[in-house]
């Protein structure tokens, strides 16, 4: 049956060379996507997969177990995982890691946003200096000493706000919402302007729903960095252990588990129960690599739509 072509329709005809192109191109994304998800997926099946396998490199592309006779089958198990609530107050760790991550976010993105617009206003105090001031200090970096004799002077040490007030005002993130905001046009807020509006209900009201993307933006580099954080815990919280973040709580329990293994390889003496809640040193580090992305990867495509462009399209007509 042949097509009627429809009056004023435009009909292109493709050529080897375009079909070789368009199919050559969803190859490499294809290949690239792979690349990207294998390794996620691989740490997740060596962490639910028999030990012994995964140490003689036995699991590749599907998790294995171990059957009556010894031979490798399909099938998964959560020993790795269930071993974690060995780690001592690891529960304490959770809760003060999900606290910082989302006061710390939630804050850092309220200041950043403030921030951002109020540098953005002509008639701010010495706005070109204050800019300035805070650009000047992603360049220069005092060093490690000099940074921890300052946090405690500010008595942040063993301290919950040593997690939450560094991390409010962020240089880098200052300049991305500066430069999206001034992009919205204008005339937005000369409207709100003429109509009664003050400089926060214009900020409130206007600014803020149309700086979603990049709010939503800086808040995955925030959510991402404080929930990753390790070296601040380790530094500052030296008497405070109900203050450990989960990071800090994992390296103390995967440092453990590398000296006992350590020990028992140089023919060390261990107690029955420390040798049987021990795990292959590999299959500890994939599992306290799990444990540490798998918050992130499940939050993360939730935040990805806000990072489409062109909201603005269409805000301003005539």
């Amino acid at each position: 049956m042949k097509r009627q072509k429809k009056e004023g329709a435009v009909h292109i005809r493709r050529t080897a060379g375009d079909w070789f192109f368009e199919i050559a191109i969803i190859v490499l994304f294809v290949v690239f996507t792979f690349i990207c998800i294998f390794p996620f997926y691989y740490l997740l099946i060596n962490t639910i997969s028999d030990n012994d396998l995964v140490t003689s490199g036995r699991v590749n592309f599907f998790p294995m177990l171990k059957n009556a006779d010894g031979n490798a089958i399909f099938g998964v198990q959560f020993n790795n995982y269930t071993a974690l609530k060995n780690v001592q107050d690891l529960g304490s760790s959770i809760v003060v890691t999900l606290a910082r991550t989302l006061l710390g976010t939630a804050l850092m993105v309220i200041t950043s946003a403030w921030a951002g617009y109020l540098v953005t206003k002509r008639k701010m105090w010495k706005r070109s200096f204050w800019y300035r001031f805070l650009v000047v200090t992603m360049y220069f970096n005092a060093g490690l000493v000099p940074w921890y004799m300052n946090m405690l002077m500010m008595g942040l040490t063993d301290n919950f706000l040593a997690y939450i007030n560094p991390g409010m005002v962020a240089p880098y993130n200052l300049i991305l919402v500066k430069t999206y905001i001034e992009s919205i046009p204008s005339s937005l807020e000369e409207s709100a302007v003429i109509d009664g509006a003050a400089t926060f209900t214009v900020w409130r009201k206007i600014i803020l729903p149309l700086s979603v993307p990049i709010l939503a933006t800086i808040a995955i580099f925030g959510a991402v960095g404080n929930w990753n954080s390790f070296q601040d815990s380790l530094l500052l919280m030296n008497n405070r252990p109900d203050l450990y973040t989960l990071q800090h709580r994992l390296y103390i329990y995967l440092n453990s588990s590398s000296n006992l293994g350590a020990m028992m390889s140089q023919g060390g003496t261990v107690s029955e129960q420390a040798a049987a809640s021990m795990l292959n040193q590999r299959v500890i580090q994939y599992t306290v690599s799990m444990v540490s992305i798998i918050p992130i990867l499940l939050v993360y495509p939730f935040m990805q739509r806000y990072f489409v462009k062109g909201i603005m399209l269409g805000a301003v007509k005539g």
